[in-house]
C-alpha cells in the first residue's frame, strides 16, 4: 500500500528561530483551546451534587460552549485574515482566561455557570482558524509544523481530565476553573514573546490559485466533513467499548490486589494509552507528507483504517488494544497531511477563513456522528459501530480517489 505514495520531495530547511517561537505559542494555543472544551466531562458528576441537579440537565449547561466552538470558526478565521493570527491568539487566550475566572466564581448558579461556559467556547473558537492559518502561512515546513501542533492539541485532549480529575478530588469543581483561567493567561504572556506576522511572507504565492484549486478545495471539503464524522464518532464510543469489551484486561489488574479499581478507570487509561499513539501518529504524518505525494499520503492513511475498523467488532482485550492503536494512529496521524491540503489548496490571504471553513464542518456536522452512535448501540449493537464508521471512510477514501484524478498534482 505505502509503495503507492509517489515520490520524495526535496530536502528542507531546519525550523529558524522565528518559526519555533511561532510554533511555541501555537502548541500551547492548540493545547489550551482543547483543554478547555475537555475538562467539563471531568467534572460533570460533582457538578450533579454540587448543584442539586441531574445529569442532563447539568451537561445542557455546556451546550453553548460547544455549539459555539464550532460554529465561529469561520468568521473567526476571516477576523484572523483581516488583522492576523497574533492579536486573535492574544483575544482567545485573554477571553478564555476571564471567562475560566467567570465559570470559577458563578459556579453555584446555573445561569451564570453556562453564560461563562459560552463565553469559554466563543473564544476557544478562535484557536483553529487562526492557529492553523498562521503555521500555514509562516512556517516552511508547514507539516511539520502542522505535526507538532496536532500532538499538543492531543495532549490537551489526554490532560484535561486527568487534570482536572485531580484537581476536583483535592479541591472540587471550583479550582478546576480557576486552574483553566490561569492557564489561559500563560498562554497571554506567551503571546508577548511571539514575533509579530510577516506580511511580505504570509503573501507569498506558495498556495493554490485558480478554478483548479477551488475545486480541489470543495472536494477536499467533503472528504473532511466525512472524516469529522469518522472522528466523533469513534472518539465518544472507544471508551464505553473498551469498558464492555475488555473484561480480561480488567480482571487481570484487579487479581494484581487493586480491589477499588472500576471499570471506567481502567478503560479511560487504555484511551489515554491510545491517544498517546494517536500522537505519535500525527508527528509520523508531519514526516511523511513532507517527503512524498500528499495526496496519495493521504489515501494510505485513510486506507488504513477501514481493515482496522472492520476487525475491531471482532477482538477483545489485547488483541482490541492492538488494532485500536493502528486504527487512531493513522486516523488521527493524518492530520498534518489534510491541514496541509488545505494550505495548499488556498491562496495564502484566505488559510484562516479555509481553515474556519474545515473545523465548521469537521466540529459542527462531525458533531451528528453521536447521535448515528447511539442509534447504532440501540439498533445493533456497540460492536456494529467501528464497522459503520469503517463504510464512512470507505465513502472517504472514494472522495479521495475522485480528488487524485480529478485535480492537479501538488508540487513539492
Amino acid at each position: 500500500m505505502v509503495s503507492i505514495i509517489m515520490q520524495d520531495k526535496e530536502a528542507v530547511p531546519e525550523i529558524n528561530d522565528r518559526e519555533r517561537r511561532i510554533l511555541t505559542v501555537t502548541c500551547f494555543g492548540h493545547f489550551m483551546s482543547h483543554f478547555n472544551m475537555l475538562v467539563f466531562p471531568a467534572v460533570l458528576l460533582p457538578l450533579t451534587g454540587r448543584l442539586n441537579m441531574d445529569m442532563a440537565d447539568v451537561l445542557g449547561l455546556s451546550f453553548w460552549m460547544y455549539l459555539l466552538f464550532g460554529l465561529t470558526a469561520l468568521p473567526w478565521g476571516m477576523a484572523a485574515d483581516r488583522w492576523g493570527a497574533a492579536p486573535l491568539l492574544m483575544l482567545f487566550h485573554l477571553g478564555a482566561g476571564l471567562s475560566g475566572l467567570c465559570a470559577a466564581f458563578w459556579i453555584d448558579s446555573p445561569s451564570g455557570f453556562a453564560l461563562s461556559l459560552a463565553a469559554i467556547g466563543f473564544f476557544s473558537g478562535i484557536y483553529h482558524p487562526a492557529g492553523l492559518g498562521w503555521i500555514s502561512k509562516e512556517i516552511e515546513r508547514v507539516s511539520l509544523g502542522m505535526a507538532y501542533n496536532g500532538m499538543f492539541g492531543n495532549l490537551g485532549l489526554a490532560a484535561a481530565p486527568l487534570l482536572a480529575g485531580i484537581l476536583n478530588w483535592l479541591w472540587g469543581p471550583q479550582a478546576v476553573y480557576l486552574t483553566l483561567g490561569g492557564l489561559n493567561f500563560v498562554g497571554v504572556a506567551l503571546m508577548f514573546l511571539c514575533p509579530k506576522s510577516d506580511p511580505h511572507f504570509s503573501t507569498q504565492a506558495k498556495s493554490g490559485d485558480g478554478n483548479e484549486s477551488i475545486r480541489s478545495f470543495v472536494i477536499l471539503l467533503i472528504i473532511m466533513m466525512l472524516g469529522g464524522i469518522v472522528y466523533r464518532g469513534a472518539t465518544v464510543t472507544l471508551p464505553a467499548y473498551f469498558e464492555i469489551r475488555n473484561q480480561e484486561i480488567f480482571q487481570w489488574l484487579s487479581s494484581l490486589g487493586s480491589a477499588s479499581l472500576s471499570k471506567n478507570v481502567v478503560a479511560t487509561s487504555v484511551t489515554s494509552v491510545i491517544y498517546v499513539m494517536g500522537m505519535l501518529g500525527q508527528y509520523a504524518g508531519g514526516h511523511i507528507a513532507e517527503r512524498f505525494e500528499l495526496k496519495r499520503s493521504y489515501l494510505v492513511f485513510h486506507c488504513i483504517t477501514i481493515p482496522a475498523a472492520f476487525l475491531m467488532a471482532f477482538a477483545t482485550d489485547l488483541p482490541l488494544v492492538a488494532l485500536a492503536m493502528i486504527y487512531f494512529f493513522f486516523l488521527l496521524g493524518m492530520q498534518p497531511i489534510e491541514n496541509t491540503l488545505v494550505a495548499k489548496f488556498t491562496p495564502k490571504k484566505f488559510h484562516s477563513i479555509a481553515y474556519g471553513a474545515k473545523f465548521i464542518l469537521t466540529f459542527g456536522i462531525g458533531s451528528l456522528a453521536v447521535k448515528m452512535v447511539g442509534a447504532i448501540k440501540m439498533s445493533w449493537g456497540i460492536e456494529l459501530v467501528f464497522p459503520s464508521l469503517a463504510l464512512v471512510s470507505v465513502l472517504l477514501v472514494g472522495g479521495i480517489v475522485l480528488m487524485i484524478f480529478k485535480t492537479p498534482r501538488l508540487n513539492s
